[in-house]
């Protein structure tokens, strides 16, 4: 599966999925454009049932530099209200989406592309990335971006990113949770190819089960996450997959996995 828009491409090689931002020269900002399609092609990738693992990649040198500014410049409440919809909806479907979603980084990922950075479910980044909320030097503070990387590094963390607007490089960012890995430029794509493929050799009815769970629980107290996640593995534990992986593990022999 191919499919091209000026500024984003979607790519399939076996289970895994390639959403790429190819505005390189612009240092593939996020546009009102961009984000819908970029939203429209992962809820395509979600729904197909070959795809396991999605990694969200960018062209050029840059990740994302954030908002196309210039579609925020002398606009009504309800224009600007319209960009930062789409911006929540394009976050929101990166976990609303079955598949374990990677972001692949390098160079700069700004603002509205840090927070697409936070908001993906895994984050591997080439050793010279540099990552920042600077909306408060322009007079516009990052507060949608505050939402996902509040939540990846803690509070006081955040608040230094979003009340300075000062960058943070590579190295930190992984000390600070906000990535994964941190590898040699040469080597991230490799890398995160690497990994994706470790997760697609899972059940993707599993990987979905698995993401969704990560998400109902991780924001409510500790009893009504157990409840939750108890009801969870018990409904797991009885699907086909479940019980292949469990006779197969029993049986000393690989799984077959059905998908269901």
């Amino acid at each position: 599966m191919a499919e091209n828009t000026t500024a984003v491409t979607a790519r399939l090689d076996g289970p895994i999925a390639t959403l790429t931002l190819s505005e390189p020269r612009r240092r593939n900002p996020l546009s009102l454009e961009t984000m819908r399609e970029a939203t429209r092609l992962l809820r395509d990738l979600g729904a197909d049932p070959g795809v396991r693992v999605i990694v969200i990649a960018a062209e050029g040198p840059a990740f994302s530099a954030g908002h196309d500014l210039s579609q925020l410049a002398g606009r009504t409440l309800d224009d600007e209200r319209i960009v930062f919809e789409a911006c929540s909806e394009l976050m929101a479907t990166v976990h609303q989406v079955p598949q374990p979603v990677i972001a692949q980084v390098q160079g700069m990922a700004l603002a509205a592309g840090c927070q697409l950075v936070a908001t993906c479910d895994l984050a591997i980044a080439a050793d010279g990335a540099v990552f920042g909320t600077p909306g408060v030097k322009i007079g516009l503070f990052c507060s949608t971006p505050m939402v996902p990387l509040t939540r990846a590094i803690g509070r006081k963390r955040a608040m230094r990113m979003l009340l300075t607007g000062d960058l943070i490089d590579a190295p930190t960012a992984l000390d600070w949770g906000l990535l994964n890995d941190v590898v040699p430029a040469g080597r991230l794509a490799e890398t995160v190819r690497e990994l994706a493929t470790r997760i697609a050799s899972s059940s993707s009815a599993t990987l979905a089960i698995g993401k969704r769970a990560f998400y109902d629980q991780i924001d409510v107290s500790e009893p009504e996450a157990y409840e939750l996640m108890t009801a969870t593995m018990a409904a797991n534990a009885v699907t086909c997959d479940a019980q292949e992986g469990i006779s197969a593990f029993l049986e000393k022999r690989p799984p077959v996995w059905a998908d269901r």
